[in-house]
């Protein structure tokens, strides 16, 4: 529960937010950006950035949906920053405007386009000049604005009793429809004292990353409280469990406020459904919906709580943002694409800041095909992203970010263009870098910076192009091991191309001084296939009815295959794949539920899917059961074993045949890999050892061998070290099913010493350590 502040009067008033931030650079939120109480807390002052509206009113509220406003204040323009203030005694606030509670809030703003005239009444059209003008200006008045810097938001824009999405509408139709009944309402926040806990320090290169929607993760788990379920507090529940399966950073897809409250479990709601949340209403605010308490500060702090819990038990809280888009969204209705766009916030404020458009300023620019690109390259939209980032790191205790199609933040231009170009020192990449640290490589105090290096169009393709600083999802590892696995005759993967993969693929990360664990490693993510249906289906199956499906998009070139409809060997390709993360150099991510072979029926675009279907579910077969031991054990061996987990790029054999020391790459035959076989694309087999004493691991050689032939291949072993002989961990083979494929420490099985032959199975992964 939130601690709220109470003044000599005993009224409950929603106070200001009492956190000081521990700035990287003193430049963060320099204007202190929102709503804020003075030290006193005798004023409330309302700070707002705008450079091209005429006049900016703020209106208060003492309910957040449909009450009328009960006080507007006009705010006094600073012309050298750009910022809008006004500041309001309390005591007017409670003595003549009656609000006895939470102080809700918004803005309406005037411009060009539209200037203010004192005629102008809600609802009416008095001023009017255009929807959108040459300068790119869209300024509504009847168009209430969420704070751009609120902490929290008082409800979703649309709710079951304002189901009309075009009161926040522009062109002849609906600019006249005022949202200020229905509009989402800023909120003054009170003081949160909820603990975050104690960050962990761990290097990258040894997390371990579970990528979960936080409702999806407890909605089906019985263990939790039924009003806890699909919330912060459930989610809190589940740290114990993940940290004993091994996770070490679990990464949570968007909780920033978004349109979602009316996401129904109802089979004629479903494609209208937002349930992964990449459509960002405010970048400041936890999303209310997965709070059990949902009253002021209630999101906040719960929301601190659950990150507590998590750092309690070693793990890492991750967020995946959305800074490449908003909720605002592009054009959507209307014969000339111009006129009719959705004014909630940013856009009504300051539209060419907050938005790349085209060249004539009119249309917006669009690289993630959900609506217009969000600018970037602006210094004031950069500085909004920087400063939401560093309250999440430092008020609500965030470890790391995934960024969404991160590319667009690399973007040098704002209007009628993109380009890609990470040596740009102004680029949204490199001031995040540059005033949010990264954490050093071998660990301590600073952010995980995770890319998905890619957008839609342009050079936005950027796997292995990102600045130093950057860590980045692999798509090429991704592509090249499913490839291999999946589509033997269809698609050619090298022995070269994989032993790249493996080894940390330095081909995309060592030219630029990056190292292997800057390579995120990762066989399905939430967009796509489960890794049992990635094994278990030829093709998307995502026009199945609810709560199934339907769901429009998805990819159709998933590199999947379902292994001839033969179960067993579903479930071994499922262990290889998950093998493949847990002994590449790198950082492995999979999604949650993969450890226990979760699907989803075939669906790989389940964006909509807010449904039981698409949730967690926490029962296990045998099956599933085993499986989940193999994911531990094999987590469990990764982190045994240092040298799977490498601070710089192996040394051993390259792809041009050279010696080297910490690792070697064999043929099947035990010969020494060279550049022909390497480069050949008729070779499906490849074996490496490395060294563990370079690593100060506790076994002095592992040997790895792939087999992604269709039939058997017999392996000779290399020389397991003076005295030692090689021992199985597992074999990912269809006979070595049940609890124990992965063998605890200590109970290896004998295999032999060097020149053993060991037959591997078909599309099977072996794993030895020399003892």
């Amino acid at each position: 529960m939130s601690h709220w502040i109470r003044t000599a009067g005993a009224l409950l008033l929603a106070l200001l937010l009492t956190w000081t931030p521990g700035r990287a650079d003193a430049a963060i939120n320099a204007y202190d950006l929102g709503a804020r109480y003075d030290a006193s807390m005798a004023n409330l002052r309302f700070r707002v950035y705008s450079s091209r509206a005429t006049r900016i009113e703020v209106w208060l509220y003492s309910a957040p949906t449909g009450a009328h406003e009960v006080a507007r204040y006009t705010l006094t323009k600073n012309a050298t920053t750009q910022n809008w203030e006004v500041n309001i005694p309390v005591t007017t606030i409670k003595n003549t405007h009656g609000i006895t509670g939470t102080v809700y809030y918004g803005y309406r703003a005037w411009g060009p386009n539209w200037p203010y005239n004192s005629g102008w009444t809600k609802g009416s059209g008095v001023g009017f000049i255009t929807d959108v003008d040459a300068s790119g200006n869209r300024f509504n008045p009847n168009k209430l604005l969420i704070d751009p810097y609120a902490r929290e938001i008082s409800q979703d824009p649309n709710t079951a009793t304002c189901t009309d999405g075009t009161i926040y509408a522009s062109g002849a139709t609906h600019r006249n429809k005022d949202s200020g009944l229905c509009a989402s309402k800023s909120i003054a926040l009170g003081t949160i004292t909820t603990s975050t806990g104690t960050k962990p320090t761990r290097a990258l290169k040894d997390d371990i990353v579970y990528e979960v929607h936080v409702r999806g993760l407890t909605m089906n788990d019985t263990s939790i409280p039924l009003a806890k379920r699909g919330t912060y507090a459930g989610a809190a529940l589940k740290a114990a469990h993940l940290a004993s399966l091994g996770v070490t950073a679990v990464e949570f897809l968007p909780v920033q406020e978004t349109q979602n409250d009316q996401n129904d479990i109802d089979p004629n709601s479903a494609n209208g459904d937002n349930y992964w949340g990449y459509m960002t209403l405010n970048y400041f605010s936890p999303d209310r919906r997965y709070s059990s308490d949902k009253t002021p500060g209630g999101p906040t702090s719960e929301w601190r709580a659950m990150v507590k819990a998590f750092h309690d038990v070693g793990i890492k809280v991750y967020v995946d943002v959305v800074y490449n888009h908003t909720g605002e969204g592009g054009a959507w209705g209307g014969s000339d694409g111009l006129t009719v766009y959705n004014i909630t916030s940013w856009r009504g404020l300051d539209n060419p800041t907050y938005y790349s458009l085209t060249s004539d300023y009119k249309y917006s620019w669009d690289n993630t095909g959900v609506g217009g690109n969000y600018n970037t390259r602006n210094p004031i939209a950069q500085n909004l992203i920087i400063d939401s980032l560093a309250y999440w790191r430092d008020a609500l205790g965030v470890d790391g970010f995934r960024f969404d199609l991160a590319s667009v933040l690399g973007n040098t231009c704002q209007h009628g263009c993109f380009n890609f170009d990470k040596m740009d020192a102004n680029n949204a990449l490199n001031r995040i870098v540059n005033e949010l640290p990264p954490r050093p490589a071998a660990g301590g105090s600073g952010l995980d910076l995770i890319a998905e290096p890619w957008a839609i169009g342009g050079n936005s393709y950027q796997v292995g192009g990102f600045p130093t600083g950057w860590a980045e999802w692999n798509g090429m590892y991704r592509d090249a091991l499913r490839k291999k696995q999946n589509q033997m005759g269809i698609e050619v993967v090298t022995m070269g191309t994989l032993a790249s993969r493996f080894a940390g693929s330095s081909d995309l990360y060592g030219d630029d001084g990056r190292k292997p664990w800057h390579s995120v490693n990762f066989m399905v993510a939430h967009d796509g296939f489960t890794l049992n249906d990635l094994y278990s289906y030829n093709s998307k199956q995502n026009n199945q009815a609810w709560p199934y499906g339907p769901s429009d998009g998805g990819d159709d070139n998933n590199h999947s295959w379902n292994q001839g409809g033969i179960v067993v060997d579903q479930r071994r390709a499922a262990r290889t794949g998950m093998g493949f993360m847990m002994l590449s150099a790198g950082v492995p991510m999979f999604n949650g539920g993969d450890e226990a072979l979760r699907t989803q029926f075939g669906n790989n675009n389940v964006y909509n899917l807010d449904s039981p279907a698409n949730w967690l579910y926490w029962t296990r077969s045998t099956v599933e059961a085993d499986f989940e031991t193999f994911t531990r054990r094999m987590i469990a061996f990764r982190k045994a074993h240092p040298a799977l987990r490498p601070l710089n790029f192996y040394s051993g054999i390259d792809n041009n045949g050279n010696v080297m020391e910490q690792l070697r790459w064999f043929k099947p035959d035990g010969g020494v890999a060279d550049a022909a076989y390497f480069n050949s694309s008729t070779n499906h087999a490849i074996a490496w050892r490395i060294d563990g004493s370079e690593f100060g691991d506790t076994a002095s050689a592992i040997y790895v061998a792939y087999n992604g032939w269709s039939g058997n291949v017999n392996f000779t072993l290399p020389w397991p070290g003076t005295g030692k002989q090689w021992y199985r961990v597992t074999d990912t083979a269809t006979w070595n099913e049940g609890p124990n494929t992965v063998a605890l420490p200590g109970s290896e099985a004998f295999i032999g010493g060097e020149w053993t032959v060991y037959g591997l199975q078909a599309r099977s992964l072996l794993v030895l350590i020399a003892k």
